[in-house]
């Protein structure tokens, strides 16, 4: 089922169990989902969906940091509720150890195509391999982590 279609049954059924937060939650998904469909005046494909849902939580996360700064618990809770409720849309996280390997394996990709050993001029080319991988294997990590161990096994 495509996850536009598994949102608006949520909907559905988050109106019959009356549960106010994660009804407004998965209101504001569709609306920012179907803004994206009327800007490209076509329907949004899962993958621009994710995209939109990862923008979410990212825009969630911001706000509740800042919010925990401001000194304002019970707003920073309700943002970490919503993202809990959008990420359970979003495809299985990487755990570190999967990703250090993914990014090991990217570097020693690279090598083996170059001849030589990686430099951090090659950061770019790391990092889409790893991404593709990824993409490959249906999983998500944040990309700053991601950057980082990239980074940090190119130092080496």
């Amino acid at each position: 089922m495509p996850i536009f279609d598994q949102i608006n049954a949520d909907i559905i059924t988050a109106m019959k169990a009356r549960e106010e937060l994660r009804l407004t939650t998965l209101r504001m998904v569709k609306s920012a989902i179907r803004s994206k469909e009327i800007d490209k005046r076509e329907p949004a494909t899962d993958a621009e969906v994710l995209q939109i849902l990862t923008t979410l939580i990212k825009q969630r996360k911001d706000s509740a940091e800042q919010f925990t700064k401001g000194n304002r618990p019970e707003l920073a809770a309700k943002e970490t509720e919503e993202i809990g409720i959008i990420e359970a849309y979003m495809p299985k996280s990487a755990d570190e150890g999967a990703l250090r390997e993914m990014v090991q394996a990217a570097i020693a990709q690279l090598a083996a195509t170059s001849g030589a050993k990686p430099t951090p001029k090659d950061m770019g080319a790391a990092m889409k391999l790893v991404q593709a991988r990824l993409a490959a294997d249906g999983l998500r990590a944040d990309g700053k982590l991601v950057s980082e161990m990239v980074k940090a096994e190119l130092g080496k």
